[in-house]
């Protein structure tokens, strides 16, 4: 079966970096586009960052373009997010995403001082 399993969040302060990663497992990795989510306190979900099945096309939410990368390894299957000078509004939990079907379970990502 489908997993997406995220690791990586903490708690940062502003103008640092985390990054996060998803280990995907139980479907064909390299076919599916990806993406990241994040949901913060009293918010609707929101999609930050979605990349192509090979890696070639990315898009970003306004509000981090510029500042968080995502990026795939088709041969381990893990999709990432490389998160820099962090907010206190980009405090979220964030999703690990494939469609409209498939979640992981989320880490917390903290951003304060």
């Amino acid at each position: 079966q489908v997993q997406l399993v995220e690791s990586g969040g903490g708690l940062v302060q502003p103008g640092g970096s985390l990054r996060l990663s998803c280990a995907a497992s139980g479907f064909i990795f390299s076919i599916y586009s990806m993406s990241w989510y994040r949901q913060a306190p009293g918010k609707e979900r929101e999609l930050v960052a979605t990349i192509s099945g090979a890696g070639g096309s990315t898009n970003y939410a306004d509000s981090v373009k510029g500042r968080f990368t995502i990026s795939r390894d088709n041969a381990k299957n893990t999709v990432d997010l490389q998160m820099n000078s962090l907010k206190p509004e980009d405090t979220a939990v964030y999703y690990c995403n494939r469609g409209s079907l498939y979640w992981g379970k989320g880490t917390l990502v903290t951003v304060s001082s």
